[in-house]
């Protein structure tokens, strides 16, 4: 692994766990009156792109943290979808 892709898994790293502090603060509260499912949903979908577009490129920092990304972003559509109703 060069310093390219370690550079890339770092920034990589940081987009993904941005998310997390999001996903605690709606799993403990189940409350996503402002969240935008709209926005997630372009979100995830997009880093659904990103994934196929590190596939294509055999680019491994971008398949890892977008694969990461993905999950993540999917639970937090999950959760706004499921807490929505309450």
């Amino acid at each position: 692994m060069n310093y390219i892709d370690i550079i890339g898994l770092f920034a990589g790293t940081c987009i993904t766990i941005s998310t997390i502090p999001q996903i605690l603060k709606v799993w403990k509260t189940k409350k996503v009156k402002d969240i935008s499912l709209k926005t997630f949903s372009i979100l995830t979908f997009g880093i659904l792109v990103w994934i196929i577009y590190g596939i294509l490129k055999k680019d491994l920092p971008i398949i890892i943290t977008n694969s990461v990304s993905l999950c993540l972003n999917l639970i937090m559509v999950y959760f706004i979808i499921t807490y929505e109703k309450e």
